[in-house]
């Protein structure tokens, strides 16, 4: 490292480590590194949200590497700039003194340039006998050589999150019309079900979508709205079936009405204990209960995160291992929750533990409330749905925010 490329601020601006870190990397390029300096700026425009730029300090940097007479940026090559700030203010479209004064500091503290400046802080080069220059003050565009990898990198990274941005606001978009357009026609058509408290969760759910929203704030309310639009139609799907089943009913009577009545076959059980078994072991639903996401779980029943292993739930074992703590706490017998566990499944019974958990203060009797639900499963009248949707309406955060 060379000792002359460490430089401190004329007047009262302060030296900093940092600045000095900077100044010590860009005496360390290699002679033969260089960098097309518009692909450079291209990659730092790119990135400037995560460099803490502004496009008016955008507008600067183009300034001063149009100062620069090459297109390449080498290592070997002398890489200061000392225009004033009346050109520099010119080729910046006629920025004010004081804006463009701001904006030089923001690329120093981006550490994109250097500030070399001279005795008596004037912007200058010394040439040798042969016209070269020898020594330059202004500003050293070093760094952004130093940083050319970098750069690109941060760019690369801010164009994919950008795709996964745009990717994650079209399926929100799909989704929320989808979501919409069930609910309409199921309010419309009069089906079973109350659609009110679903429409309320849809209301909730974009009412709390910001103006301008972050990534992750557009996969949290996804991830909810899916899982709404999901709930709609398992319930329309439920309809449907009951619709089905009243019809078929209704056409067996006419049959058995119709048929010969002298018929008189009749099929006994082969035991007595046969029969008792039968009778004994619990019947599972139909159709399996939906698993809902473990995050959207824990935002709707925050409370049992801290009965979790360590205080905290990190995934669905932690999550079975509280609803056991929970079922003894809130005096739940082990032989209701075993049967849980055999109808619901033993992770929907871990989240039913938890939604009764979260309505322990209303709830008089968790156990009887727990069998209640275990046998509306067992004859496919139970959802957990419509329970985890109140609790994301009403909870703490109470607020569905999308998250």
């Amino acid at each position: 490292m060379r000792t002359e490329s460490v430089t401190t601020p004329f007047g009262r601006r302060p030296a900093t480590l940092a600045l000095v870190r900077r100044q010590q990397a860009a005496g360390e390029i290699p002679t033969s590194k260089s960098a097309d300096k518009w692909r450079v700026f291209r990659d730092a425009s790119a990135a400037m949200e995560l460099l803490g730029l502004q496009s008016n300090s955008l507008s600067v940097l183009d300034a001063l590497l149009s100062f620069f007479p090459e297109k390449e940026l080498r290592g070997d090559a002398q890489l200061v700039v000392f225009p004033s700030n009346m050109q520099l203010s010119l080729r910046a479209h006629s920025m004010p003194g004081s804006t463009l004064r701001r904006h030089l500091g923001a690329l120093v503290d981006a550490g994109l340039i250097i500030r070399k400046d001279s005795a008596n802080g004037k912007r200058f080069a010394r040439k040798g006998a042969d016209g070269d220059v020898e020594s330059a003050f202004g500003f050293d565009l070093s760094p952004l050589l130093a940083r050319a990898e970098e750069l690109a990198l941060l760019a690369q990274q801010v164009i994919a999150t950008r795709a996964e941005f745009r990717k994650a606001k079209e399926k929100l978009t799909i989704c929320r019309r989808d979501t919409r357009k069930l609910l309409t026609a199921a309010i419309e058509e009069g089906a079973d079900g109350d659609w009110q408290a679903i429409e309320e969760v849809y209301v909730g759910l974009i009412g709390n979508l910001p103006r301008t929203p972050t990534l992750v704030e557009v996969r949290k309310v996804l991830e909810s709205m899916e899982m709404l639009k999901e709930e709609i139609l398992n319930r329309l799907e439920t309809n449907g079936k009951a619709e089905n089943n009243s019809t078929n009913d209704a056409q067996n009577e006419r049959h058995i009405q119709n048929s010969n009545s002298n018929s008189t076959t009749v099929f006994e059980p082969r035991s007595e204990k046969e029969q008792g078994e039968k009778l004994s072991k619990p019947a599972k639903p139909s159709e399996p209960l939906k698993v809902f996401p473990l995050s959207v779980v824990l935002r709707a029943c925050p409370q049992i995160s801290d009965y979790g292993p360590g205080g905290a739930i990190g995934n669905w074992r932690d999550l079975m291992s509280a609803a056991v703590v929970i079922r003894s706490m809130l005096g739940v017998s082990p032989s209701a929750y075993q049967e849980a566990c055999e109808i619901m499944g033993p992770e929907n019974a871990a989240v039913a533990m938890a939604c009764i958990f979260e309505r322990s203060n209303v709830i008089n009797s968790a156990g009887g409330y727990l069998r209640d639900l275990t046998r509306r499963t067992e004859q496919s009248e139970f959802s957990l749905g419509p329970m985890i949707m109140a609790l994301l309406k009403s909870n703490a955060g109470g607020q569905l925010k999308a998250g």
